[in-house]
């Protein structure tokens, strides 16, 4: 228990006696401090039991001094009697009751610093308690660890030890250990602050302070991955031992979780190799390697989704694709191809809708769609998921669906900056060309692409007579070096006259 301004009251050896009325003696005392100095509170901090003679104690300044001890977060004020004063001024106990600072009388017999020593006392005693219940709360949470139902056991008995609740959450964000069972909801409120922790290398923690209650949110894994997220509330702020508490509990459950690594590894690699067999068109062959996964294939027609980031984006998309189908209650598969992760969903399903949002979970990642096909097709989707997700990147787009890129065009289809330098390179003749004589020939034959090659609809729009624009035409072709009869000749300039833009 803490040292309070009531615990000195009821240390008989003190001797002390209490002035003040309605001033609260419940307030812990954090140390003793004597100044006899007219204003002290510079050297303050809160929580002090401050001791003085008086000696600059007046009674009309009595009211402020009061007030000033107060305002600094002084608990108490112990006034020694028998030297400055014969007994405890009147203005002084009226000034502290209206300010809330309990006035204790300190007799000439009572030396101050028997104060401090019975509060240092006190003090030590307290740290060494809660240093002696945190050791013992550790060895409690390892011990629960290493047996049957961890993590369960941990996540409650953590629970139990602050007085409020723990909640365990996979790298989805979903509950996978609660107590009390009710904190299970709390796991929606937690999502925004998961979503950022999640984009941070473990550990990585946040403190969320609400009304009335602390929570404090750790990441749990080693290296790059994150593996789950612990959270932890409580009334009021956290105190340093159950702080490192909590911190032990972190570890302790990292320790279990990175315990499927190897298998996870595995896994991912098998999920390549079944992906593979998919594209392939050995679904058949696939399926049964899928059941002993304890899974099930997404029925036909089926989406192909791509998804490209970090290793650790793409590892945090493969938890938030399987909290989702969890949800939806839809088959998923995911694995990796080269750089890439491909997530197989139905097509037409909720599922496929919800992992639309997976680059507001998972921020940095981009993704692209292709349309439904058959397993025979897979392939293709996948190749066209694919494409999508690389020219959104590209675009600086997080979701593109391959039907969009026919929509915009070509040009949607093609790399900005590297058009443009074909395009530079390709007309820098015609362009030199015309810096150095009238300065018509690029746009005749962008005019003359235009009209389809056609000399009349172009010359009348350049407002020139036919021959005119055939000589400017010949010119064109002699500078370039190239055959503009060509139909491929004619499509590489009509892009390189018409690049496309970011």
């Amino acid at each position: 228990m803490p040292v309070t301004v009531a615990t000195l009251l009821g240390t008989a050896s003190l001797e002390l006696a209490l002035h003040t009325r309605r001033a609260p003696v419940d307030r812990a005392v954090s140390w003793v401090h004597v100044s006899e100095l007219a204003d002290p509170t510079p050297f303050l901090e809160g929580g002090e039991l401050l001791l003085t003679t008086g000696l600059a104690l007046t009674p009309g300044d009595a009211p402020a001094y009061v007030r000033r001890l107060a305002g600094a977060g002084v608990v108490g004020l112990g006034l020694g009697t028998g030297l400055s004063h014969a007994r405890v001024p009147d203005e002084l106990v009226s000034a502290a009751d209206e300010s809330g600072l309990a006035v204790l009388e300190v007799p000439r017999q009572t030396p101050f610093i028997a104060l401090s020593r019975t509060v240092s006392t006190a003090l030590a005693a307290e740290e060494y308690a809660a240093v002696s219940r945190t050791s013992t709360v550790q060895r409690e949470l390892t011990r629960a660890a290493v047996g049957p139902g961890a993590p369960g056991t941990v996540v409650d008995r953590l629970a139990r030890h602050l007085g409020g609740w723990a909640l365990l959450l996979d790298a989805a964000g979903t509950p996978l250990e609660a107590a009390p069972a009710g904190a299970r909801s709390r796991a929606g409120a937690l999502a925004g602050p998961v979503d950022r922790l999640r984009t941070t290398r473990p550990p990585a923690g946040a403190a969320l302070t609400q009304p009335g209650e602390t929570v404090l949110l750790q990441s749990l894994g080693t290296g790059s991955r994150v593996r789950g997220f612990l959270a932890v509330g409580r009334p009021g702020p956290f105190p340093a031992g159950d702080r490192h508490v909590v911190n032990a509990a972190a570890l302790l459950l990292t320790l279990r979780l990175e315990q499927s690594r190897a298998l996870d590894s595995g896994t991912a690699a098998l999920r390549a190799a079944i992906l593979q067999l998919l594209l392939a068109g050995q679904t058949a062959a696939a399926e049964p390697v899928v059941a002993a996964l304890g899974e099930r294939l997404p029925g036909e027609p089926v989406a192909a989704v791509a998804v490209l980031g970090s290793a650790e984006q793409r590892a945090a998309a493969v938890d938030v694709a399987a909290d989702a189908a969890a949800a939806t209650r839809e088959p998923v598969l995911s694995a990796e191809v080269e750089d890439t992760l491909v997530v197989l969903v139905p097509a037409g399903g909720a599922l496929a809708g919800r992992l639309a949002d997976l680059p507001d979970r998972v921020p940095g990642t981009v993704l692209g769609t292709a349309g439904p096909v058959p397993w025979q097709r897979l392939a293709d989707g996948v190749r066209q998921a694919r494409q999508a997700a690389g020219h959104g990147r590209a675009a600086g787009r997080p979701v593109t669906a391959f039907a969009d890129l026919a929509g915009r065009g070509l040009s949607a289809l093609l790399d900005p900056a590297a058009t443009t330098a074909f395009a530079e390179a390709a007309l820098a003749p015609l362009a030199a060309a015309d810096r150095a004589g009238p300065g018509d020939l690029v746009e005749s034959l962008r005019v003359w692409l235009a009209a389809h090659g056609q000399w009349e609809p172009a010359a009348a729009r350049l407002g020139v007579h036919r021959h005119t624009l055939r000589k400017r035409i010949r010119r064109a072709e002699e500078l370039l070096g190239r055959d503009l009869d060509s139909p491929g000749v004619r499509a590489e300039l009509w892009l390189a006259l018409h690049p496309p833009t970011t």
